[in-house]
């Protein structure tokens, strides 16, 4: 049986996508240099293993708080408890321009910052359905007049 590192899971469940951080990696290197793949594989480990001992920190932070629920705040003091504090004003910079970009984008907050009425979000739904039954037909899509039909039926 093979040790769990963090609470159910194995070592090998638990890792990032190899692609990005390798891309991460070089973006970050001027492109003469060349990184060997068992050196990148190490620090993909190494941030796995970063962001576990900042996680558990974060815990014990939120925990010490009496919190259920982990905050940014808890994360930016668990950086200052293990040595990290000289970092925490370029996270908070990026968290703060993350909450930007995702209030920005159309995924960013419950319903993306559109607002529309029930019966326009009716409409868009059957629209998208509709889209999803012709792509399902193999791209054969009903005419504009036939889909209004069916929507008045049902």
């Amino acid at each position: 049986m093979e040790p769990m590192d963090i609470v159910g899971k194995s070592k090998e469940d638990v890792s990032l996508p190899k692609s990005t951080m390798f891309k991460i990696i070089k973006e970050m290197l001027p492109p003469d240099v060349r990184v060997a793949r068992d050196t990148q594989d190490l620090l993909v480990e190494c941030c796995v293993e970063f962001i576990n001992l900042v996680s558990s920190e974060s815990n014990e932070v939120c925990n010490r708080e009496d919190k259920r629920t982990i905050a940014p705040e808890h994360v930016l003091k668990a950086l200052e408890v293990l040595g990290f504090g000289e970092y925490i004003e370029e996270v908070y910079a990026a968290y703060e321009q993350h909450k930007l970009d995702t209030l920005d984008s159309p995924k960013g907050g419950k319903f993306g910052g559109i607002e529309m009425t029930e019966e326009e979000a009716v409409a868009e739904q059957q629209r998208m359905f509709a889209e999803a039954r012709a792509r399902m037909n193999n791209g054969v899509s009903m005419p504009k007049q036939l889909e209004s039909d069916r929507s008045l039926e049902s």
